[in-house]
């Protein structure tokens, strides 16, 4: 009932002036003359209703607004980045149908290749066609991404007056957020925008219903943004541009002819639909200018007014069908004339078909598109190649750089590739660094103090390289100025760096860090407790994760090559003072890293030496006690790999210097040592030593020997700080003692009474040869721990008792002299009053006088009690007595000796869920004592340190110890295993990354973090100005 004006708008939503009835009579309608433009009144955020937090940015803009202007808006006010690749997707602008094979393929692609590239994607930006099939891809990885993956950008540009509910969007001060309503349903012949868009750019030219009014502006940004430099670590270029088409028809077409004739490449869905399946079909025929003859005498003419209905005999099936598709004949013509334009242009023109040719993703196929059409007449030899180089760095895909850069057809120079490794590094990208290298990069051609100089001024100050780089930087500014006056203080550009976290970044994992970084990051963090807390604080989480992930990494190359993974535990390391990975861990007591399966079961090997890990341990007893049978099958043998079977003395030899055989002998000897000593003290002990005790002299002689030789390769400190070590010095010093005493007529007996104590010390010294047993090991290691808790508890108990045993002395004993009576009385007698032995005076019951001295006169009798000498009763009160003692007995029996066994059971408990580590920790050092030990055991063993003192002393010749334990490598072989080690560790940080993002815990918090994030405050932007 409205009167409707040519611009679609109502009489009643004209300005007032354009509503008079003589402004404009008899004028034809001109959009240049009779639309006025005013200030935008509709920008700010959008907020898509009913969708939870989603929130983008919109502007309503003039379809003349130059492009610059949105390119300023685009990337300072709303903050996105300069794009390393523009995606325009374009196609079918109604719903239809795709294969879900091939829907899924897209999608996927699509999507891949925006976020890996940080591209920016632009569509029409409306809920419907191929702008929907975008918008869902969009969706289904914002759902699946983690949250540290991003966002990928689509910027819809769509028509302002063809939007449904657009009236929400106008505010005139900014709508922050503009609440927009997605109404399908309702929205007639208008459309609605895409709520998975993450920027809208509407186009407003003063209609209203009129489709493509944004298709001449949308054209104008992307070729101004294409024509945009974007430099990156040095490296410069242009923004490439390529077009996606799904499906579409003539206008389609058209889009795809500019494009073609604009130089952009096309990437073409085979199997979406319409223009595009009938473009993929025809791209393989010849064209010629016969050919659109031809196609037009093969069409057929239907009498419907001056309509051309397509030739069903010339096009595919694609069209064929399509019978209520008709255009006049001279469109016909225009359109297989664009087509066959299209066509030709192969340069430009990539098909994907799902399946067929190789292809399997659609980002693959797109990248391809870029690379194929830089090979233009604009590049030429090699700067065709640099620039193809330029843009696999840009996009971070090392995968097409491998597949489409680095082939046969271009051999590169290391030379050649130095100003993208510095791009590279720039850019934190690892893959492509590690590509370079592949391909012949040298890093002692590439950093020169130029070359590092620029990536100073070019690094993120958060970076590691950066707090490296600055170290160096002051190190060599201090050694410069103190010059004259001394060597300055060297400054190690790999020490502690404030703000540096080599793990939180990619590159931390892959620089500098080996095995040896584990058991040093333990020492680190065991010596950071007496620094100060800044210092503490400056690489408390990268340590922590490097002390996390080193045995995972060794785990990874152990379970590739047994014996490569031994040697990266031996290998002595430069960087760590000339010391190895196993020192290190067990310098930093990383019970954790010594426990691994791996390091076990080279400890293993080592402990038995040249002989099989699977020989039977009563073979090797047999054998020690009957060696011929060495001669025989009943051992076997480890040798290196062509030296053939053991054989003669070397299997003698090979036997007995195995520690596993050392370690036998020696226990069996020191068995027969310990007889000996028993049999010297209870047997033959006389004033005159017999053979006996001389051997036994001569035995402990060959055992101080052998404790000096341990000595001299270890520092004092060193070597007291093993418990075992001091009960050695402390049981010979006990029998030099006794021994002294011995010797002296008149303290015979006393030297028999010391060495006997010294006897129980050696005895002792067995519990740590059995350490090596996995069954009796941890039982000590739990034992020890116990020994502790006993301490303590003796501490409590010595109250109850002394002061029990002192009330109740003096109760009952009146002025008691003798000391040993007394300590009798007060400790020895309440201690064993623990154990059930009751005082038989403590009450009148069992008192008698026959058992102890009236005046304490008697040295074998103790005092008797206050008594009644006429009645022969006790004078004491029995009543208090036995209240103390029910008291005491109580306290002392019931609940000391519960705390106690409590005590023990908690630690119990406690240290058996470490044994294991522990036990395992503690077997290293047995079996390297055994592993530098001679192969003699005492007393023969005095012969071995005498073959030692002439090849030392003597011939001057040096040691060989610790080949098993210590190993130097080359340095071509060091080179290869470091390699061998960093190719495994990239492995396992990929598939730790993966895991982590796979979880599905991981995943929740990820799309928690990043819809939860989207509250963060609004600013207003000024924007440019468009029509009401």
């Amino acid at each position: 009932s409205s009167v409707v004006c040519e611009c679609g708008y109502t009489h009643e939503q004209h300005l007032e002036e354009a509503t008079w009835p003589c402004a404009f009579q008899g004028k034809e309608w001109d959009p240049k003359k009779h639309v006025q433009e005013m200030p935008t009144d509709a920008f700010g955020d959008i907020a898509f209703m009913g969708l939870g937090q989603k929130v983008g940015k919109y502007v309503r803009l003039s379809q003349d607004t130059p492009s610059s202007v949105i390119y300023h808006l685009i990337t300072q006010h709303w903050g996105l980045d300069v794009p390393n690749l523009l995606i325009s997707v374009t196609g079918g602008a109604k719903d239809f149908n795709m294969k879900p094979r091939l829907k899924n393929v897209f999608r996927r692609g699509l999507v891949k290749v925006a976020q890996t590239t940080g591209a920016w994607i632009i569509t029409g930006g409306t809920h419907t066609g191929v702008m929907k099939q975008v918008g869902e891809a969009v969706r289904d990885f914002s759902l699946s991404s983690s949250y540290n993956e991003g966002e990928v950008v689509t910027i819809g540009i769509a028509t302002w007056g063809t939007l449904h509910n657009r009236e929400g969007l106008i505010h005139p001060t900014g709508g922050f957020p503009a609440e927009y309503i997605v109404d399908e349903d309702g929205q007639g012949h208008l459309t609605c925008l895409d709520s998975n868009h993450s920027h809208f750019i509407l186009v407003d030219d003063g209609t209203h219903g009129r489709y493509g009014v944004e298709i001449p502006l949308r054209t104008k940004l992307e070729k101004f943004i294409s024509e945009q430099t974007k430099e990156r670590g040095g490296v410069a270029i242009k923004i490439p541009i390529v077009c996606v088409v799904l499906e579409g028809g003539p206008g389609t077409l058209h889009t795809i002819y500019n494009a073609i004739t604009n130089g952009t490449p096309c990437v073409i869905v085979e199997g979406s639909g319409r223009v595009a399946d009938v473009i993929a079909q025809v791209a393989g025929l010849v064209w010629r200018g016969e050919v659109v003859a031809l196609a037009m005498q093969a069409g057929r003419t239907r009498a419907q007014g001056s309509g051309f209905v397509f030739g069903a005999s010339f096009f595919p099936a694609p069209w064929r069908g399509q019978e209520a598709h008709s255009l006049p004949r001279s469109s016909l013509r225009e359109c297989l004339l664009q087509i066959q334009d299209i066509v030709r242009r192969r340069q430009l023109l990539t098909i994907f078909r799902e399946g067929k040719d190789g292809q399997q993703d659609v980002d693959v196929a797109i990248l391809q598109a870029l690379l194929k059409a830089s090979r233009s007449h604009d590049h030429f030899g090699h700067e065709n190649w640099d620039h193809q180089l330029k843009l696999a760095v840009a996009w971070n895909r090392v995968d097409i750089a491998r597949s489409e850069i680095f082939t046969d057809e271009r051999q590169w120079k290391p030379s050649e590739l130095h100003p993208m490794m510095t791009a590279a590094l720039i850019s934190n990208k690892p893959e492509f660094v590690k590509l370079f290298l592949e391909h012949g990069v040298r890093l002692k051609e590439l950093v020169t103090w130029d070359s590092l100089l620029y990536l100073y001024k070019n690094l993120d100050p958060s970076c590691l390289f950066h707090c490296k780089l600055q170290k160096v930087a002051i190190g060599e500014i201090h050694r410069a100025a103190v010059s004259d006056h001394g060597s300055a203080p060297h400054v190690s550009p790999w020490g502690p760096c404030p703000g540096s976290q080599p793990l939180m970044s990619p590159w931390g994992p892959r620089l500098g860090l080996s095995l040896c970084s584990c058991p040093g990051c333990a020492i680190w963090r065991g010596h950071s407790l007496t620094l100060s807390p800044g210092i503490r604080d400056w690489d408390s989480a990268a340590v922590t994760q490097v002390y996390l992930f080193c045995p995972g990494v060794f785990t990874e190359c152990y379970r590739k090559d047994e014996e490569r993974a031994q040697k990266l535990l031996i290998r002595v390391s430069e960087a760590w003072g000339k010391t190895t990975c196993l020192q290190l861990a067990l310098e930093a007591k990383d019970m954790k890293f010594v426990s691994h399966g791996g390091i076990q079961a080279f400890l293993t090997k080592v402990w038995w030496g040249h002989l099989c890990v699977d020989n039977g341990l009563w073979r090797v007893i047999l054998c020690m006690l009957a060696f011929p049978l060495l001669y025989t099958d009943l051992t076997s043998f480890r040798c290196p790999p062509g030296c053939g079977a053991v054989r003669g003395l070397p299997r003698i030899r090979a036997f007995f210097t195995a520690p596993v055989v050392i370690f036998h002998l020696n226990i069996l000897w020191y068995f027969v040592f310990l007889c000996l000593f028993a049999y010297v003290l209870m047997v033959d002990f006389q004033t005159t030593p017999s053979c006996c005790e001389y051997l036994l002299y001569f035995w402990l002689f060959s055992l101080v020997c052998e404790e000096l030789r341990q000595v001299r390769p270890l520092t004092v400190f060193m070597y007291f700080s093993d418990f075992w070590n001091k009960l050695d010095i402390a049981a010979i010093l006990l029998f030099i003692a006794g021994l002294t005493c011995r010797l002296i007529p008149a303290l015979l007996y006393s030297g028999r009474v010391i060495l006997s104590l010294d006897f129980i010390m050696f005895c002792l010294r067995l519990m740590h040869i059995f350490t090596i047993s996995k069954t009796l090991g941890p039982k000590i290691i739990i034992m020890k721990r116990m020994m502790k808790d006993v301490f303590f508890f003796l501490f409590l108990l010595a109250v109850w008792v002394v002061s029990f045993g002192v009330a109740k002395q003096a109760i009952l004993i009146h002025n008691e002299s003798r000391v040993d009576w007394i300590f009798r009385g007060v400790v020895y007698q309440s201690y064993l009053t623990i154990f059930g032995e009751i005082p038989a005076y403590i009450d009148g019951v069992n008192f008698s006088l026959d058992h102890c001295s009236p005046n304490g006169t008697d040295p074998y009798k103790p005092k008797c009690p206050e008594s009644d000498a006429t009645r022969q009763a006790p004078a004491f009160p029995q009543w208090l007595t036995v209240i103390l003692l029910c008291l005491y007995l109580l306290f002392a029996n019931i609940l000391l000796l519960n705390l106690l066994i409590a005590m023990f059971n908690y630690t119990f408990q406690q240290v058996q869920e470490h044994t294991d580590q522990i036990w395992k920790f503690q077997r290293h050092d047995l079996i390297e004592e055994y592993h530098s030990r001679p192969p003699a055991p005492p007393p023969f063993i005095l012969l071995s340190h005498l073959h030692l003192f002439i090849r030392r002393v003597v011939l001057k010749i040096p040691a060989k110890r610790h080949k098993q334990l210590k190993n130097k490598l080359e340095k071509n072989e060091e080179a290869a295993l470091l390699a061998w080690e960093i190719y495994l560790k990239e492995n396992y940080l990929q598939n730790q990354q993966c895991q982590r993002t796979q979880r599905p815990e991981q995943k929740i918090q990820d799309i928690s973090n990043k819809y939860g994030s989207r509250d963060s405050p609004l600013r207003e932007m000024p924007l440019p100005p468009a029509v009401p």
